[in-house]
């Protein structure tokens, strides 16, 4: 499962007994797998007081956007390498080397389950209240910022490419030809009618009785989607009207098109044009490219399997990538490297509210264990609940008894009690493509 829960409980003794106590359990019944989650120990706290006097949970509403930010930008992969999820999945990663350092690329879920804090980029040493606007500093001028250009690439013709849509939208011109049409004829036209696949055999019993003057057997399929069948059908001119209402009737869709030799040549040079840019820009090939770029310059890449080590790792310079015709183009590339940074931010901001709220919650000196538990199956998860609350039921009795009473109100609570529970409670949800 692309699924992680964020929890934490106190540090003390009795505590740390029963995450010992919740290990066991959800390892013997195979709920979970289980890793601490290092957090650092920020000692300017002064942003806690602040936090709750001037409230500056504001900042935090902001963060709550980056998880959209980021699902847009999935979404966005999938659009530029035309496939549902299979290769722009591949493409989804994260930086997971130091700040610095050269790109090491590791899936999603290897860095949740190894997050380390990045000191160099966010230093723990600072007051805490400097490392939020650090992170929303580094959102809002530049993540955020570049998602202006971003969206004029949008706009692009590339992304609304003129064979992409259903039989009702997409251009035809790649799809007809000459021999499909009978052309100068003073009396006869055909034409071509969209009809749903569960309509087939329909219209092949009806269509010559649909108006007077269709011509027999003049009906063929030229291509289909998944929606449905696009047909000729030769009449005279005089009977088209009475023809399509017929057919509308019929739920038969008369597609508006007149084949014009010269427009047809027009739109498939144009085609051609547009596949090639999109060759060069968006796909995995390097042919735009700008050499010494300083927006994307030549680095050495390593993509390094974490967690696994019998994948070998391997580094390759974009020069390198490039002569294999490995290489990203700009966009792709621009995507995957600024889908990586508002993902590491997302993670951080994770474990921020991890930190705020289990200080709020225990109270000083700061002393807790965060957890990350990946449930085994979608199943388990209500046991795994079960688990978690029966073992944590001492930090909040009141909160423990709400679980299974939904109509118990936690006093001074704004929130819906199946969002609240005895221990400090984050979700994580990788499934970014769903």
């Amino acid at each position: 499962m692309s699924e992680f829960w964020l929890i934490s409980a106190p540090g003390d003794k009795e505590n740390v007994q029963a995450l010992e106590r919740m290990n066991t359990v959800t390892s013997k019944s195979n709920l979970s797998y289980n890793t601490k989650f290092a957090i650092p120990d920020f000692k300017d706290l002064g942003f806690l007081v602040g936090l709750l006097m001037r409230g500056k949970l504001d900042t935090f509403l902001f963060f709550f956007s980056l998880q959209s930010l980021i699902r847009r930008m999935a979404q966005s992969v999938v659009e530029v390498m035309e496939d549902s999820k299979g290769k722009a999945q591949e493409h989804l990663l994260a930086n997971g080397g130091r700040w610095g350092s050269p790109l090491t690329w590791i899936d999603l879920t290897s860095f949740v389950t190894h997050f380390e804090w990045d000191m160099a980029k966010y230093p723990a040493k600072q007051p805490l209240v400097s490392v939020v606007d650090t992170i929303a500093k580094c959102l809002g001028m530049g993540l955020w910022g570049h998602c202006v250009p971003f969206c004029s690439h949008r706009s692009h013709p590339l992304f609304h490419l003129p064979f992409r849509g259903n039989l009702f939208t997409r251009t035809l011109s790649d799809i007809v030809s000459k021999e499909d049409f009978v052309l100068d004829s003073e009396y006869l036209i055909t034409l071509l009618v969209i009809v749903p696949k569960s309509n087939y055999s329909q219209w092949q019993k009806t269509y010559e009785s649909l108006s007077d003057m269709v011509v027999p057997r003049s009906t063929k399929l030229i291509t289909e989607d998944k929606e449905g069948g696009l047909f000729t059908v030769t009449l005279f001119r005089k009977v088209i009207e009475d023809f399509k209402t017929k057919a509308k009737e019929n739920k038969f869709t008369v597609r508006e098109f007149y084949y014009d030799e010269k427009e047809i040549k027009r739109e498939r040079e144009e085609m051609a044009r547009l596949l090639s840019d999109k060759k060069q820009q968006y796909q995995t090939s390097c042919v735009a490219l700008k050499k010494g770029s300083s927006t994307f310059p030549d680095h050495k890449v390593k993509v390094t399997p974490l967690g696994n080590p019998d994948r070998p790792a391997a580094g390759q310079t974009d020069r390198e990538r490039e002569s294999e015709g490995e290489g990203e183009g700009p966009l792709l590339r621009w995507l995957k490297v600024n889908f990586s940074e508002a993902f590491i931010a997302w993670i951080h901001v994770k474990a921020l509210r991890v930190f705020v709220e289990s200080v709020l919650r225990y109270g000083l000196p700061v002393n807790f264990q965060a957890v990350l538990l990946q449930p085994l199956k979608k199943s388990s998860t209500k046991r795994l609940r079960e688990v978690l609350n029966s073992v944590f039921r001492h930090l909040d009795e009141v909160a423990a008894t709400s679980i299974l009473d939904a109509s118990v109100e936690i006093p001074g609570l704004q929130l819906n009690n199946q969002d609240y529970f005895p221990y400090v409670y984050f979700h994580i949800d990788l499934s970014l493509l769903d």
